[in-house]
């Protein structure tokens, strides 16, 4: 099975390495400086129980040669038009695509750009970053791949793509409904962006002073009301699991939203938080907590943008 990962960062790079070193035939397409530093320095992760490095395959727009069995979508929102129009040449009649980025928007243009029928559902959790040195820095031991087909139905393809990526280091969950598990993530990511971008600070902090529990648990419930209202509810229990890790005492977790915002680096505010608010209007639910993060972040980007 041939596999083309698009884009080499923390996430790509994390899982493109790990298939590659199980024997799985991986093409990374990268922009030309990426390519340049993975042919001389070799894709490395460390923060495992030993670093990690491959030789990879890297590609630039314009040198894919034939189209591939599976393309992985690991960009960030801001690249995915352009990732689209690189990733035409490589997509034949049986191509399935499967994007690891976060949100629901990217589905809409990938259905519009290739069809829906292309496209898994995908969700994927890893805590990982590019260190100083441009190579991939593991931060927690969770590298956890979630698939399945939009609207829950088994399929062969499926069962082959999930053998196929079935490798050490990668924990792969086929997923009843593929849909599905991306709302649960993306109310996740969104009670995580919200609560630490207002409160500007790692959760453990947010909790220990008083309201601040209370204020996690109501971003929690407007972002699951939200979910619930588009036919993808998340329950009680798992809806108590996030709450608990967002106010767990003395956690230094900050969302990935945050740590781009004050690391003055282009952030997925409108994508993850903008394109949640805007869903929360069509289904009728109100979301004064999420407004007010989606307003600050905006009102940041509008300052970044003067400079």
């Amino acid at each position: 099975m041939k596999i083309l990962i698009v884009g080499a960062g923390a996430t790509g790079g994390y899982f493109g390495a790990r298939l590659a070193d199980a024997g799985r035939d991986v093409t990374f397409l990268v922009r030309e400086r990426r390519a340049e530093f993975l042919r001389e320095r070799g894709l490395r992760v460390a923060g495992l129980e030993r670093e990690l490095r491959i030789e990879p395959k890297v590609a630039t727009a314009g040198q894919l040669g034939g189209t591939f069995d599976v393309v992985l979508l690991t960009v960030k929102a801001a690249g995915l038009q352009s990732a689209i129009a690189d990733v035409a040449p490589a997509v034949g009649p049986e191509t399935v695509i499967v994007p690891f980025l976060n949100g629901m928007a990217h589905m809409d243009a990938l259905a519009e750009a290739f069809g829906a029928e292309k496209v898994l559902g995908s969700v994927v959790h890893l805590v990982g970053t590019i260190d100083a040195a441009g190579d991939i820095a593991v931060l927690r031991p969770l590298a956890r791949w979630t698939l399945g087909e939009q609207g829950g139905d088994a399929s062969e393809r499926l069962a082959r793509l999930v053998a196929e990526v079935s490798v050490p280091g990668i924990d792969v969950v086929p997923a009843q409904d593929g849909l599905d598990a991306m709302w649960q993530k993306w109310v996740f990511i969104v009670s995580a962006g919200v609560v630490t971008c207002l409160m500007r600070g790692p959760v453990g902090d947010i909790a220990a002073v008083p309201g601040g529990a209370g204020f996690v648990a109501d971003v929690v419930a407007e972002a699951g009301a939200v979910a619930a209202a588009a036919g993808f509810p998340v329950s009680p229990g798992e809806q108590a699991e996030t709450v608990a890790f967002l106010t767990e005492d003395g956690s230094d977790f900050t969302s990935s939203l945050y740590r781009d915002v004050t690391a003055g680096l282009p952030n997925e505010g409108e994508h993850i938080v903008g394109d949640f608010a805007r869903r929360a209007r069509s289904v009728g639910v109100d979301t004064p907590l999420v407004d007010l993060a989606l307003l600050q972040l905006r009102v940041h980007e509008a300052g970044m943008a003067r400079g």
